[in-house]
C-alpha cells in the first residue's frame, strides 16, 4: 500500500509513510471486508459512512503538515473508524476527535485502545460546530464534504494553523486547505475528492 499507492503519487513525508505502515488498517474495516482493506478505495463502515482510500488519507495528513510537529493540538472533524485518527496520533498529534454516530466513536475507541495508540479525546456531536472549549488548535482535519467552509472552524485555528477540508456538493469537491495568518486567510486546492456529507448545523442537512 505504502509504495504502491502513496510514495507512487507525491506522498513523500516520513512522517506520514511511517504512521500509514505502522497503523493496521484491516482492524478499521468489518471482518467481510478485510481483504480488501488495503485496497485504492473506500469502504463501507456503516451509518453511511466509509473509510476513506489511504491516498486520501495520506494526502490529508501531509497538507496537515503534522510530521516532524509532534505534540500539535488537531482536531479532527469525523472520527468514523478511528483509522486516520489512529494515523494521526502515531504522527504524534494531541488528537480531538469529533463524531455525530456514537456507534462509530464507541468503535473507534475500542479499536484504538486495542492497538494501545493514546493521545486522542473522544466526542460525540455536531462537528460542524467544533469544538469551541479546546480551541485553538493548530491544525483541523474534515472528513466529510462541506457546502462551505464553516467560519466557525476557522475561527478555532490557531494563527499559523490550517485546516484540511472538502469543499463542494454532493457529487464531488475539492480539497482545500486553508491558512489562517494575521488578519488573512489564505485558501489553496489540493485537488478533487469526493466524501460522504457533512451533516451538521453548520453543514448539511440530516437525512
Amino acid at each position: 500500500m505504502v509504495k504502491e499507492q502513496l510514495i507512487r503519487r507525491g506522498i513523500t513525508d516520513e512522517g506520514v509513510l511511517r504512521a500509514m505502515s505502522i497503523v493496521p488498517r484491516h482492524h478499521f474495516v468489518d471482518q467481510g471486508f478485510r481483504p480488501r482493506a488495503y485496497g485504492d478505495y473506500p469502504l463501507p463502515i456503516g451509518n453511511n459512512q466509509t473509510i476513506s482510500q489511504p491516498y486520501i488519507v495520506a494526502l490529508m495528513c501531509q497538507e496537515l503538515t503534522i510530521p516532524g510537529n509532534g505534540g500539535k493540538k488537531i482536531l479532527e472533524i469525523g472520527t468514523g473508524s478511528g483509522y486516520q485518527t489512529a494515523v494521526l496520533a502515531v504522527m504524534g498529534a494531541r488528537l480531538y476527535t469529533i463524531e455525530r454516530h456514537r456507534e462509530l466513536s464507541d468503535n473507534a475507541r475500542s479499536i484504538l485502545d486495542s492497538l494501545g495508540i493514546t493521545g486522542v479525546t473522544f466526542r460525540v456531536g455536531d462537528g460542524t460546530l467544533g469544538w469551541v472549549e479546546e480551541a485553538p488548535f493548530d491544525g483541523i482535519v474534515v472528513t466529510a464534504g462541506a457546502p462551505d467552509i464553516p467560519g466557525g472552524l476557522v475561527d478555532q485555528l490557531e494563527v499559523g494553523g490550517r485546516m484540511v477540508i472538502p469543499v463542494g456538493n454532493r457529487e464531488g469537491q475539492r480539497l482545500v486547505v486553508v491558512e489562517k495568518g494575521k488578519g488573512i486567510i489564505e485558501k489553496r486546492d489540493a485537488g478533487g475528492c469526493l466524501f460522504v456529507p457533512l451533516v451538521g448545523e453548520r453543514g448539511w442537512e440530516g437525512e
